[in-house]
């Protein structure tokens, strides 16, 4: 049986959860605050987080961030009562998995966990394709083997999910991906509705290896079909 760890200070949200996640046979344990939260995932192991961002003591972004520096891979949902671009954007950059904006289903909730058990019980091409391989385009690098990346000798501060996107756009030089595709592959998601969640990591991707980002020239928008990382030495003629 596996073992959630659900975070919110709102009872009835607890109490909603817990029940419908028994239901699907997980073990649910509880916090209500950010402090109690952390305690818990530092000192006893759980196969996912749910955790709401608006806590006391100490608030879901600032528990996140501090899972990941202890090198805590525990797959994080995040729960946000605003629908903002930056509650969602800013849990993706500091290592949550995904996100649910509150009023949300529990049907949702499970549906994202279901998601994220199929992809790491099966992990994507990426990851097994020659993982110690060294792989180069213009002065990009990337060591899967040792996770590194790097623009020129300066290394890129690359989240988990970020460099696991840039390693598949690296293994695909040239080759148009759809947002469809990359959520199936990088995140094993099969839901379109959350394609948003794709260009808010590929634009904070071109963020960190990019010069200038408004003008790419490496990870390119292809209008009405997705995204491609492009070799500049590659002849388009």
């Amino acid at each position: 049986m596996k073992t959630i760890l659900v975070v919110d200070d709102e009872p009835a949200i607890l109490t909603l959860l817990r029940y419908n996640l028994e239901q699907e046979h997980f073990k649910v344990m509880t916090a209500t605050d950010g402090a109690q939260a952390l305690t818990m995932a530092l000192q006893q192991s759980f196969d996912f987080i749910i955790l709401d961002l608006m806590l006391p003591k100490l608030d879901g972004i600032t528990v996140t961030k501090k899972i990941r520096e202890a090198k805590l891979k525990t797959p994080i949902v995040i729960l946000t009562a605003k629908d903002s671009e930056t509650d969602k954007i800013v849990g993706l950059e500091v290592g949550a998995d995904d996100y649910v904006t509150k009023p949300f289903s529990p049907r949702e909730i499970i549906a994202r966990i279901r998601a994220i058990e199929r992809r790491t019980a099966q992990p994507v091409a990426v990851v097994e394709t020659h993982p110690s391989d060294i792989l180069q385009v213009g002065d990009l690098m990337v060591d899967e083997g040792e996770v590194v990346a790097k623009k020129g000798t300066q290394k890129l501060h690359l989240t988990p999910k970020e460099f696991e996107l840039l390693v598949y756009f690296m293994h695909r030089i040239n080759k148009v991906q759809s947002r469809e595709k990359l959520l199936n592959a990088v995140w094993g998601f099969d839901y379109p509705a959350e394609t948003r969640m794709v260009d808010i990591q590929v634009s904070h991707l071109r963020e960190k290896i990019e010069t200038d980002p408004r003008h790419p020239v490496y990870l390119k928008t292809v209008r009405g079909f997705g995204y491609q990382l492009e070799d500049p030495d590659h002849d388009q003629t």
